[in-house]
């Protein structure tokens, strides 16, 4: 099995900081879902950006596609690899489907703009979402739901199959996360590998992949989220009551137990 992406033993820190990533490690081959679990500054978006070759390392290796993710150039990791990130600013006033064209950029030359061909990607990944439709509206005129199946338009445009996403559903209403929840789902039925933090332990459950959770710099599983997910060790995660509970469908879910008045 060829694994999309691999990180062994991973550990960073901040200049005179304490470690965020302290001997990480987990795998993702096509087709898996991993829901990264953690309390805030627990180090999520530090793993994130240590994949993508935004931060240095202090030990550990990354491996993408098999190979060493030192030895490729920046290019050639983002046609590996695509990022979805919370939220992107709108600083100037792009039509949705430019944002989408924009994943476009690691397979175009030097100086060079658009072809035909990366339209054709363009409006292939906004008809793949159901999105079409908000292609010449205005990025930043959108609704938050909207701008975030932009932004996942715009990772599939880019051509990549390993997807990494920094807490996707974050400030969306329920009807919205379900929208990305079902369109993570669906990718990774089409073998994309995918790799997304939350601080929802509900949407592991909801996504039937693996779960992990980092706290302190150090993580525990990846594991199926049924097996992992307990209300012991959610609650030692979040430093709070946490109950699992089975829904009528027989599918868990979690929430916290507050004290009564």
């Amino acid at each position: 099995m060829v694994l999309a992406l691999q990180a062994n033993g991973l550990r960073f820190a901040y200049p005179g900081g304490r470690p965020l990533l302290d001997d990480v490690s987990f795998d993702l081959a096509a087709g898996d879902i991993l829901c990264l679990l953690g309390p805030n500054g627990t180090g999520k978006t530090t793993l994130l950006r240590c994949l993508l070759g935004l931060e240095r390392l202090q030990a550990g290796r990354v491996r993408l596609m098999e190979r060493d993710l030192g030895a490729l150039g920046p290019m050639e990791s983002a046609r590996l690899m695509a990022y979805v990130p919370q939220e992107m600013a709108a600083v100037f006033p792009f039509l949705a489907r430019d944002v989408v064209l924009m994943g476009r950029n690691p397979h175009l030359g030097f100086m060079a703009g658009p072809t035909e061909a990366d339209r054709r990607a363009t409006d292939d990944a906004l008809r793949r979402l159901g999105i079409a439709h908000l292609g010449p509206r205005r990025f930043h005129e959108l609704s938050g739901g909207e701008r975030q199946m932009v932004l996942v338009a715009r990772a599939l445009a880019q051509g990549s199959r390993v997807l990494v996403m920094d807490e996707p559903c974050s400030g969306l209403d329920l009807g919205n996360q379900v929208r990305i929840l079902l369109v993570i789902r669906q990718l990774a039925r089409e073998g994309y590998a995918v790799l997304l933090t939350s601080h929802l332990p509900d949407h592991a459950f909801q996504l039937g992949g693996r779960a992990a959770m980092l706290k302190d710099g150090r993580m525990q599983g990846p594991a199926p989220a049924e097996d992992l997910l307990d209300a012991d060790l959610l609650g030692r995660l979040y430093d709070t009551p946490i109950a699992v509970i089975q829904a009528g469908d027989g599918r868990l879910s979690c929430v916290p137990v507050m004290p009564r008045d």
